[in-house]
């Protein structure tokens, strides 16, 4: 079982406390209290050293290990929702300040996929109180319409400038530094915009980039946060469970779906140039 032991600061000994109270059990001798989050014990002495134990400890010990003296002016962009055949492609730009980051690296500032749902639901809306960012959300239903026109990598392009130029409405002229968590070489990317009326420069593509520059981190977090609602407001309209994803289990969700709502009804849900489509035929696998 993974142990880290960390020295904090008083505040973020304290922020800690405060954004996971809700988790707060009887503390242990010469602790001051202790935390049993999803998958982690943390627990927090006087003496200032924190220790995280358990399964997920390295994820939100994370958060404390990226030195807060390090530029963190930065702009970052992550998406969302491209691999699940349910559901919207959300895209996020987020703009990082030292003084925002220091605010909000008690959070955990990780890749959304390395997070659990439940975890981002609590976090995200906390983080979302002190950064600014720019939040597009592509439903199904609009996505099916523009998808003949554009493939899924000139979407995605098309969303992150967008995501870019109204950050820089919102925030006033951006850092030097923009990341964005690679997907396409830059050369593609720009290709893609070639007939837009505005196009964001001075781009740094970077793979794995949500692992290294912390508003690329912060964008993924709130684009799952963004897709998780848009997902828990598809079931709660349609009375059903949806499966992340695009294997078996979309492929059951599908067809339930189809059952009960008509196969023309799809296109409101689905991503429906997924081969996943192809399985269902008059509701049948």
């Amino acid at each position: 079982m993974p142990t880290i032991t960390l020295t904090l600061t008083e505040q973020q000994i304290e922020q800690l406390k405060n954004t996971f109270h809700e988790q707060l059990v009887k503390a242990p001798a010469y602790a001051k209290y202790q935390l049993r989050v999803e998958n982690c014990v943390i627990t927090a002495y006087e003496s200032k050293k924190v220790v995280f134990q358990g399964k997920d400890a390295e994820i939100y010990a994370s958060a404390f290990q990226i030195s807060s003296s390090q530029n963190v002016l930065q702009v970052g962009s992550d998406e969302v929702g491209t691999g699940d055949y349910f559901g919207p492609v959300c895209v996020c730009a987020c703009l990082l300040t030292p003084e925002s980051y220091d605010k909000i690296q008690y959070l955990g500032l990780n890749d959304s996929k390395q997070l659990s749902d439940d975890m981002i639901l609590e976090t995200a809306p906390q983080l979302m109180k002190h950064v600014q960012y720019s939040l597009l959300i592509l439903e199904p239903e609009k996505y099916n319409q523009i998808h003949p026109f554009n493939n899924l990598n000139q979407i995605k392009a098309k969303l992150h400038n967008q995501a870019y130029l109204h950050l820089e409405k919102k925030a006033g002229p951006l850092p030097e530094l923009k990341v964005i968590d690679q997907f396409t070489p830059s050369s593609a990317y720009y290709r893609y915009l070639s007939t837009e009326p505005h196009i964001m420069t001075g781009l740094h593509f970077e793979t794995k980039a949500e692992s290294k520059y912390p508003a690329v981190a912060c964008a993924s977090m709130i684009a799952r946060y963004a897709f998780l609602k848009t997902w828990e407001n598809m079931e709660v309209k349609y009375g059903m469970t949806f499966h992340k994803g695009g294997g078996q289990k979309a492929d059951e969700s599908a067809m339930q779906f189809v059952k009960q709502h008509g196969f023309e009804q799809l296109n409101k849900v689905a991503k429906i140039h997924f081969k996943n489509t192809e399985k269902i035929n008059g509701g049948k696998l």
